[in-house]
């Protein structure tokens, strides 16, 4: 039998997810889903959650399915996508997203949402900084959709510096809160008030 290379699902040093399953209480069919009229809250609440997951996981999953087609049956794959009944565009994003970001720059704490924010941005390294400010800040799709549009914004404004740098700070919890505290004191946002204060350092240390 002939082997077949091309794109993999599979990848060599990538922490591999267990598989999701929806739980042993709850049994999946083509058109419902049963559930035990005993079910506690709990279990419930677990079974949501996995079902939730593996709506989410489905978008990776076409996504991955029409990039391996496109590059193994060129010829094909397009009469394929068709006949799945699903929305065109819908199947691009899924594509294009999949294609933007290899397997081992995925983030399983975030949604295919979370991605497709960021798949636009050209340069990797901002679309990780990015991802990585929306994992440790536990944003949602429509908190990360906001920070882009403040920071393009910015970016867009006449008086802004045509050349800029993005300075990441990691501190501790208490000097967070520390750091708001004093800024709230003068009536400032966070990012302003260090803004400030560095610039008035920086004004100190110019001086002869």
């Amino acid at each position: 039998m002939r082997k077949v290379t091309g794109p993999t699902l599979r990848t060599n040093g990538v922490r591999t997810p267990e598989k999701l399953r929806i739980g042993p209480e709850a049994a999946a069919r083509r058109t419902f889903l049963e559930l035990p009229p005993d079910l506690p809250l709990e279990s419930w609440q677990r079974v949501g959650r996995q079902l939730f997951l593996i709506s989410d996981s489905s978008s990776w999953w076409i996504g991955d399915w029409i990039v391996f087609g496109k590059h193994m049956f060129p010829d094909r794959y397009r009469q394929a996508i068709a006949e799945t009944q699903l929305d065109y565009q819908t199947l691009r994003n899924y594509a294009w997203v999949a294609s933007r970001f290899p397997v081992t720059r995925r983030r399983d704490t975030l949604s295919f949402a979370h991605h497709l924010e960021v798949a636009g941005i050209p340069d990797p390294e901002q679309q990780d900084l990015w991802l990585r400010k929306a994992e440790q800040g536990n944003w949602s799709r429509n908190k990360l959709r906001m920070e882009l549009r403040k920071y393009r914004k910015y970016a867009e404004e006449p008086d802004a510096r045509t050349s800029k740098a993005v300075v990441e700070i990691l501190v501790s919890e208490i000097r967070k809160t520390q750091w708001e505290n004093a800024a709230r004191d003068e009536g400032m946002e966070l990012v302003n008030w260090i803004t400030s204060v560095l610039d008035g350092a920086a004004s100190v240390d110019s001086v002869p």
